[in-house]
């Protein structure tokens, strides 16, 4: 029987080489993972979505989940609208479904978010607008100095009046400039806002409409944008202007009801004011709202991936002076196709 072969050293240091990286690699991935999330932390952790079309994502969104973990961004005013910032982990019961979960991450903080602003400048507008740019100038006031922003004036066709930055005084100067006239677009308007939100700077975005009536001259459909904004990452909130004169068309009759159809599937809220010198002062809150938002973090019981629609709860215990708190949040997710 002929003798084994000699394996050169050199052969031997490669394989110890190459062994050693697969176990360091394979340490750091376990290290990275869900198990290892520290509940206390701060900053939420990165997770994989699967998004309802089916397309992969690594960026934060109105719902997030992975296999393990699905976080709920949520918002709670009082009666007047003023943000709840004192909440505690107790104070909220979230549930999968029938099911009451364990709320295992918890956090508040104010983080920089990237806003689209979306002003109506139609006819209608002609005398609000000076309330409306004392509006944005509230709202402005009221931000994270670290928000970036961008704004889409919006009559017969939407247009970018500024793009994005942290300047606020360059907007209001464009906006002072600005004249209304013709009819509305909303609708493209928020297509075109959302469209730009994609490649924000900060994981937390958001579309602000200021309107006072529906829309007469969009080429989108609501039922079309509805749909896209339910995809979205993207928090909608909407000011609507709604007059007390007995005559109205039918777009401002509809226009509370398609501005609640954008907002509310996004987990986002719509405001009406009776009174154009309410307007600054709710934007004002509003801006503040964005700043004070909760994260709740819970493993779902079902963690069955099959592509379905599942319903979520959030139930907020206490009242303020002012009476029951109001919790705004996305109503459900999509799990990851099989």
């Amino acid at each position: 029987m002929p003798p084994m072969p000699r394996i050169p050293f050199l052969h031997y240091l490669v394989f110890s080489l190459i062994l050693c990286s697969i176990l360091l690699s394979t340490a750091r991935t376990l290290a990275q993972s869900p198990a290892g999330i520290n509940n206390d932390s701060a900053r939420p952790p990165q997770i994989a979505l699967e998004m309802p079309s089916g397309r992969a994502a690594t960026r934060a969104v109105s719902v997030r989940m992975s296999v393990d973990l699905v976080l709920i961004p949520v918002t709670v005013t009082d009666a007047l609208n003023h943000p709840q910032t004192n909440l505690t982990r107790g104070d909220f019961k979230v549930y999968e479904g029938d099911h009451l979960e364990q709320i295992r991450y918890f956090s508040q903080e104010d983080s920089p978010i990237s806003v689209g602003l979306l002003l109506d400048v139609s006819k209608s507008m002609q005398d609000k607008i000076d309330t409306e740019r004392a509006a944005v100038d509230q709202f402005f006031r009221n931000a994270n100095p670290q928000d970036d922003y961008f704004v889409i004036t919006f009559n017969g066709r939407p247009r970018v009046l500024s793009d994005v930055t942290q300047s606020t005084n360059g907007i209001e100067t464009e906006l002072g400039l600005v004249e209304p006239s013709g009819p509305t677009a909303l609708l493209d308007a928020v297509y075109l806002g959302i469209s730009k939100l994609r490649n924000a700077k900060y994981s937390r975005r958001a579309l602000v409409i200021v309107s006072d009536g529906g829309d007469n001259s969009s080429r989108y459909k609501l039922r079309e944008i509805k749909s896209i904004a339910a995809e979205s990452d993207v928090m909608v909130y909407a000011i609507g202007i709604f007059d007390s004169t007995p005559f109205k068309s039918f777009e401002e009759t509809m226009g509370r009801r398609w501005l609640s159809t954008m907002t509310d599937v996004t987990g986002g809220r719509t405001s009406t004011i009776r009174s154009m010198a309410k307007l600054p002062e709710e934007c004002a809150l509003l801006s503040r709202e964005l700043r004070s938002q909760y994260l709740l973090g819970y493993e779902p019981r079902d963690r069955t991936s099959d592509g379905k629609w599942r319903k979520i709860r959030v139930v907020v215990s206490g009242s303020s002076e002012s009476g029951q708190l109001h919790s705004y949040y996305r109503k459900g997710y999509f799990t990851p196709n099989p």
